[in-house]
């Protein structure tokens, strides 16, 4: 689950390293205000991406500082200077790792910072309801994913979508409250108008993994239908970092992605 941090990044695996790099690439081809990069003699000291979203969000989508230069102010600058990116929108979030340097950095910056669960583990099949009122989706149906985004949190997903799609299959409420991306161990996002559509689609995504062990994270305390689901499919819980968030509460019905918000 990709996240802004200031220690050092997970090893990724190949694929995955090519996955980050398309990612932001994306990024830098459509907000190239919110990347910022610091360099010293030794080269890359640290950076960030952002992006902005309906001049109503901005989301922090990476802060990485290169271990051995935490707490020198390095960090701090490449934050305020993605922060710029963001000026004029009412409604800021990002979703962090547990580093004690990197939350405080976030909490002196402004922001709420609201602790976040994950549900994991293999997935009782024999829990899971018959679901309906459900179709698979397409790029077609941007605009009423939009729609949806900006009630659930403020802004749409816009472009990201692209990225999105490539995250999971793209499951969409026939009434039109709801979508989700479901992944091959979970949902990469889920947005939805009310709590009973919410949790259908909870429900499809969990039957539509494959991955031997299922993950649903970025679960906040404003979440707690998805608690239920996934105690209910025998998935076990934990806590995983926090949802920071400036000038809104923590969406409800809404399952945000770790990098696109």
């Amino acid at each position: 689950m990709p996240r802004p941090h200031e220690t050092e990044p997970e090893k990724r695996s190949p694929e995955q390293a090519e996955k980050w790099n398309r990612r932001t690439q994306r990024f830098l081809d459509t907000d190239p205000a919110g990347c910022v990069v610091a360099v010293d003699e030794h080269g890359l000291a640290g950076f960030a991406t952002s992006i902005r979203r309906d001049d109503a969000v901005w989301a922090l989508a990476t802060y990485a500082v290169r271990p051995g230069l935490q707490g020198q102010g390095v960090g701090k600058r490449i934050l305020s200077l993605a922060a710029r990116h963001g000026a004029g929108c009412p409604r800021w979030m990002l979703s962090a790792s547990d580093d004690p340097k990197a939350v405080r950095r976030y909490r002196l910056a402004g922001f709420d910072l609201h602790p976040q669960m994950v549900l994991w583990g293999q997935v009782d099949r024999s829990a899971l309801p018959a679901v309906g009122g459900l179709r698979q989706g397409s790029l077609d149906d941007v605009g009423l994913l939009d729609r949806i985004d900006r009630i659930a949190r403020g802004a749409g997903h816009g472009p990201d979508h692209e990225a999105l799609a490539s995250m999971g299959t793209l499951v969409v409420d026939t009434a039109g409250r709801g979508y989700a991306y479901g992944g091959t161990s979970g949902p990469a996002l889920l947005a939805a108008l009310d709590e009973e559509t919410a949790v259908r689609l909870l429900w499809e995504c969990l039957a539509r993994t494959t991955d031997k062990r299922a993950v649903v994270g970025h679960v906040t305390a404003a979440n707690q239908w998805a608690t239920d689901v996934g105690l209910a499919c025998r998935l076990s819980l934990g806590t995983d970092g926090y949802l920071g968030v400036r000038g809104m509460a923590p969406p409800t019905t809404y399952i945000h992605n770790g990098a696109l918000l």
